[in-house]
């Protein structure tokens, strides 16, 4: 019998007890499934899954000698790739829900500025405000990392008209998506942005990706969009581009702290939007489907999905 241990906050296991359930069933797996908690748990040498949240209150995973896999529930394991007791192979979430979820946001928040859609919302005050955008394909929008979230979204922009360059830290190819890598490949891909989305994974050497210099390279008035990781960007040198008018509105949905203190200056700057951490939420029934296919792909003796190396840190 496969042993699992689902180690995440006490509100998720309600959230994906059932999905999970059937998740596996569907494949025909015989297994038993438990929630992890302070007080009890599976005994850790006889577990050979552990569906993981970085919150957990499981952070020692030195005695899950049996362990095959540690699959996690959330696409950003950067706060559990440096836990040295952690040996066992990692997989990061990869899935519909998350990926269809996030290009949403992404698409809909970058048409919202796109088509100065904020000056009517927010100006209905019988004053004719006559706007007219520029076509899309006169706005070019960089898409900062290539996963398969900014993949998606530069995908879908680029069929909506817009030309989209992403960078990468390593070479991608992808169709439609001018794609640029390394440390000369950034400026490069800034040069002249109209919209610039974050969605590199965050490692010590993308932390602050978007500071003062690299501001510097976008068109005057630029958008940015940040749902990837707060840290992505330098905090000072975005509110002081906002104030000197060369960024001309943010909307951000990741912080350095979550949920954003209520005295932080993005709340009160007039061209901030923020939105608390929900560009894309991991969805049990959709999740649940990824996790049961690793379980079944580690009885089987095939390659797991969507391992994280290390190294690299994602």
């Amino acid at each position: 019998m496969i042993q699992i241990q689902f180690a995440a906050r006490s509100l998720r296991w309600a959230e994906y007890e059932a999905p999970l359930r059937a998740a596996l069933d569907a494949h025909g797996l015989d297994y038993r499934m438990e929630n992890y908690t302070q007080d009890a748990s599976l005994p850790p040498e006889s577990v050979d899954y552990i569906v993981y949240a970085p919150n957990s209150h499981l952070q020692d995973f030195t005695a899950y000698t049996r362990c095959k896999a540690v699959l996690n529930l959330w696409a950003g394991v950067e706060g559990i790739t440096g836990n040295r007791t952690l040996t066992q192979p990692l997989a990061r979430m990869v899935d519909h829900g998350l990926t269809q979820g996030m290009v949403e946001w992404v698409v809909g928040h970058a048409m919202r500025l796109h088509l100065g859609m904020d000056i009517h919302l927010n100006g209905q005050d019988g004053i004719w405000r006559r706007h007219v955008p520029p076509l899309a394909e006169d706005r070019p929008v960089t898409i900062l990392g290539l996963g398969a979230l900014g993949t998606a979204c530069g995908t879908a922009l680029a069929q909506l008209g817009f030309p989209v360059r992403g960078w990468s830290r390593s070479p991608k190819d992808v169709p439609g998506i001018t794609c640029l890598s390394g440390p000369d490949g950034l400026a490069q891909a800034l040069a002249g942005a109209g919209i610039v989305v974050l969605l590199l994974p965050l490692t010590d050497a993308t932390e602050n990706t978007l500071n003062a210099a690299t501001l510097q390279h976008l068109a005057p008035g630029a958008f940015v969009l940040n749902p990837g990781r707060g840290p992505l960007i330098d905090d000072t040198a975005l509110l002081a581009a906002l104030d000197a008018g060369g960024v001309a509105q943010a909307t951000l949905d990741v912080f350095r702290e979550e949920p954003l203190p209520p005295d932080h200056p993005y709340w009160a700057h007039p061209n901030v939007t923020v939105t608390p951490h929900i560009a894309s939420e991991t969805r049990a029934s959709s999740a649940a489907k990824v996790i049961a296919e690793n379980i079944r792909r580690g009885e089987a003796g095939e390659p797991f999905l969507h391992l994280v190396n290390r190294d690299a840190g994602y």
